[in-house]
C-alpha cells in the first residue's frame, strides 16, 4: 500500500503518468453527494489547494455505506485507483476500492460548501485555517516568506534577526506597544515595547557585514483602523553600506519582481484562485508589474502631473502634502499604468534621519507605488 500525499499524485500526473493503482491517500471532506449508486467525495490534505475527487461505487467500493454518511471536515482514509480526467479544474480522481471513515466531524461543522465571509472566519479562527481561501492565502504567504529570503540571500546579503522586545521607538514617533507590568517589581529597566522596527539594529549590522536585512514581526500602535494600518505584520528592511537611492531603487524593483514570479510559478493554483474569486485581474497586474520598467519621477514631478490631470480629489493635491492612496493609485493607474518610484520627498513629511538635498526642502526618499495598492515600499 503506497500512501502519497496529493501534490505527489499531481507531480507524477504531470510527468505523463495516467494511472497510478493501489495508491491510498489520507484526507479531509470538502464536499460528499452521492445518488444512491455513486457518490464524489471533494478531499484535501492541505499538500495542495485543489484537492482530489474521490469516486466511490456502491458495487465495488469496501465501505460504500461508511463513505456516504461522511460530512463536511470528516478524516478519511481512501485505497484506490488514480486516473486522469478531462477537467481542467480536476486533472485527476481516485476511483475508490476501499474507503475508511478515521473520524466523523459534527453534525453542525460550521464550514459548508457555501462561501463564509471574512468576518464569519475570524469568529470561529481555530477552524479558519481550513477554509479554502486561507489555506490558499497561507500557502502564498509560505512561499512568499522563503521568496524573500532566498532573494536576499542569492544577493549576498546576512539576515539580521533584531530584536522583538526593545527599549527604542526607531523613528522617535511613541506609538508603541509598552509591556505591561507590576510598576512595583519591573522585570524590564527601562520599559520594554514592541518593536516598530529593526532598523537601527540592521544599521549596525551593515557597518560590520556591508548588506543585510531583517524579515519578522513588527508592531504598530497607530489608532488606524483600515486594512493599511495593521497592529502586528511582518516587514522587510535591507540595509546597504556603500550605495545610494539609485542602489536602493535598483535592489527594490529586483526583488518585487523576484517575489512575484517565484509565487506565480510555485503557486499557480492558489493565484488562480484569487484571480477568479477574491480579486479579477490580479494576474493580470501582477504580470504587468514583472514585465515593466519602473518609471521614476521626483515628488514635485508626481504633484505637477496630479495638478494638470484635472481630477477631482478627496484630498486635494498641494506641494508639501503626504500623498494619499488615491494620490497614488491615479499615478501609476491613470498616467504611468505601470509601478513608479517616487523620489525626493519634503523634509517635514519624512523621517528625520533622512538625508537633506541641496534645495534644503527635500530629502533622498523613495517610495514604490503599484497598480491596484499605491505604496508597498518606503
Amino acid at each position: 500500500m503506497a500512501i502519497k500525499t496529493i501534490k505527489e499524485i499531481a507531480a507524477e500526473i504531470n510527468s505523463g503518468t495516467k494511472t497510478i493503482r493501489d495508491v491510498t491517500i489520507r484526507a479531509w471532506v470538502r464536499t460528499n453527494r452521492d445518488s444512491g449508486k455513486i457518490g464524489f467525495i471533494s478531499a484535501y490534505d492541505g499538500s495542495t489547494l485543489n484537492g482530489i475527487q474521490v469516486v466511490y461505487k456502491k458495487e465495488s467500493t469496501n465501505g460504500f455505506e461508511q463513505a456516504k454518511i461522511t460530512r463536511t471536515s470528516a478524516a478519511i482514509e481512501v485505497t484506490g485507483t488514480i486516473q486522469t480526467t478531462n477537467r481542467e479544474d480536476s486533472p485527476f480522481e481516485i476511483v475508490a476500492d476501499n474507503i475508511v471513515l478515521l473520524k466523523q466531524s459534527c453534525e453542525d461543522f460550521p464550514l459548508q460548501k457555501k462561501q463564509h465571509t471574512m468576518e464569519f472566519l475570524r469568529d470561529i479562527a481555530h477552524l479558519r485555517p481550513r477554509a479554502k481561501t486561507m489555506q490558499a492565502i497561507m500557502m502564498v504567504r509560505n512561499r512568499l516568506a522563503y521568496a524573500i529570503h532566498r532573494f536576499f540571500q542569492e544577493e549576498g546579503f546576512i539576515w539580521a534577526a533584531t530584536p522583538i522586545l526593545t527599549s527604542n521607538d526607531c523613528e522617535g514617533a511613541g506609538e508603541n506597544f509598552c509591556i505591561q507590568e507590576d510598576p512595583n517589581n519591573p522585570f524590564f529597566i527601562p520599559q520594554a515595547k514592541l518593536t516598530v522596527s529593526g532598523q537601527l539594529n540592521a544599521e549596525i549590522m551593515a557597518l560590520a557585514f556591508r548588506n543585510v536585512y531583517t524579515f519578522g514581526p513588527t508592531f504598530r500602535a497607530e489608532n488606524s483602523y483600515t486594512g493599511r494600518h495593521a497592529s502586528e505584520f511582518w516587514m522587510i528592511e535591507p540595509e546597504i553600506a556603500f550605495a545610494d537611492l539609485e542602489d536602493n531603487m535598483e535592489l527594490a524593483e529586483d526583488m518585487v519582481k523576484y517575489i512575484i514570479n517565484y509565487v506565480l510559478e510555485h503557486c499557480p493554483e492558489e493565484m488562480e484562485f484569487f484571480n477568479a474569486f477574491v480579486d479579477k485581474g490580479l494576474l493580470e497586474r501582477l504580470h504587468n508589474i514583472v514585465n515593466s520598467d519602473f518609471i521614476r519621477i521626483t515628488y514635485t514631478k508626481a504633484v505637477e502631473l496630479l495638478l494638470e490631470s484635472g481630477q477631482k480629489f478627496e484630498y486635494p493635491v498641494e506641494w508639501g502634502i503626504d500623498l494619499q492612496t488615491e494620490h497614488e493609485r491615479y499615478i501609476t493607474e491613470q498616467i504611468f499604468k505601470a509601478p513608479v518610484f517616487v523620489t525626493d520627498y519634503p523634509k517635514d513629511i519624512k523621517a528625520f534621519y533622512m538625508r537633506l538635498n541641496e534645495d534644503g526642502k527635500t530629502v533622498r526618499a523613495m517610495d514604490l507605488l503599484v497598480p491596484g495598492v499605491g505604496e508597498i515600499i518606503g
